[in-house]
């Protein structure tokens, strides 16, 4: 029996709406925004700097007490510091490291995190317990948790990388959970449970792909907090060792000339400033391209 006209392009609808992917359109459409563009060309700009700095900057260890606190020229276009060292080569230098550990605790804080809430959800008696214990490391100052694991443990970047993923880990626990006892309450995952779906197969299905916007958006503001921590540890002397260049050891190193040469505190403070800028911009932008409720009113 032949279709109507009318039913071939009901049907052809049909068709179309099923290959729909109201999530990737709304990621493509938020992507087309002037400040996404912005934002993520700026990001590519941090990170050329962080892999290129070796080609394009000279030795940021290197030490010249003849050239100390030296205006910027053509040879050193930022200048030089209080020892001699080039402070253009310290802050490329400077971009790799913080890049570095934004993105290694954006990673240690998600995946811990992803599986002790899917846990603590839906395990109610050992996720009580679970929640006592991230309650208890969320009532310490992540700052000083940070700096008491800086002290105790051996100083380097993996130390300053665990120091500031241990405190982030509780947040997306407590995320992760919400979410998940949240979805584990709708009606697809009854259907599926009815249906003698069992536990493993149940969280990979429905449970883990309905966790991973809102994780992926929370990870974005993770890496730009260990941005501002990393900075902050080694301003305070507990972060990277001096031989390795931060932009918090510049701007410590700077402030006992800030009266007298306040671009050796102004070029890496406002790096640092503008990547958590950037950082935390995109975070917004994800945020509200996977807000499920933007998506449904898009289908």
């Amino acid at each position: 029996m032949a279709l109507t006209e009318t039913e071939t392009k009901i049907q052809a609808h049909g068709t179309r709406s099923r290959r729909r992917n109201p999530t990737l359109e709304s990621l493509a459409q938020a992507a087309r925004e002037p400040w996404t563009i912005i934002c993520v060309l700026i990001l590519l700009g941090f990170l050329a700097m962080a892999v290129l700095s070796p080609m394009l900057a000279g030795d940021p260890l290197a030490i010249n007490p003849a050239y100390r606190l030296k205006p910027p020229s053509l040879e050193m276009i930022w200048g030089t510091d209080h020892l001699g060292r080039d402070v253009f080569a310290r802050a490329m230098n400077g971009a790799r490291m913080s890049l570095t550990v934004g993105v290694a605790v954006a990673l240690l804080s998600a995946i811990p995190g992803v599986a002790i809430g899917i846990f603590a959800a839906m395990n109610r008696t050992g996720g009580a317990l679970v929640m006592r214990v991230i309650d208890a490391m969320m009532a310490i100052p992540a700052v000083l948790l940070a700096i008491a694991l800086a002290a105790l443990l051996q100083p380097g970047l993996l130390t300053l990388i665990i120091a500031i993923s241990i405190p982030e880990i509780p947040r997306m626990v407590r995320l992760v959970r919400s979410v998940v006892l949240s979805v584990r309450e709708q009606p697809y995952v009854d259907a599926a449970v009815s249906v003698g779906t069992g536990g493993f197969a149940l969280v990979r299905r429905h449970i883990l792909p309905n966790t991973i916007a809102p994780v992926i958006v929370q990870a974005t503001y993770a890496a730009a907090s260990a941005i501002i921590a990393s900075a902050v540890l080694s301003f305070l002397g507990v972060g990277t060792p001096p031989d390795v260049p931060s932009w918090g050891g510049m701007m410590a190193d700077a402030r006992k000339f800030f009266q007298f040469y306040p671009m050796l505190m102004v070029y890496p403070g406002a790096l640092l400033s503008l990547l958590v800028l950037v950082t935390n911009v995109l975070g917004d932008r994800l945020s509200d391209a996977l807000d499920p409720r933007k998506i449904a009113r898009s289908i």
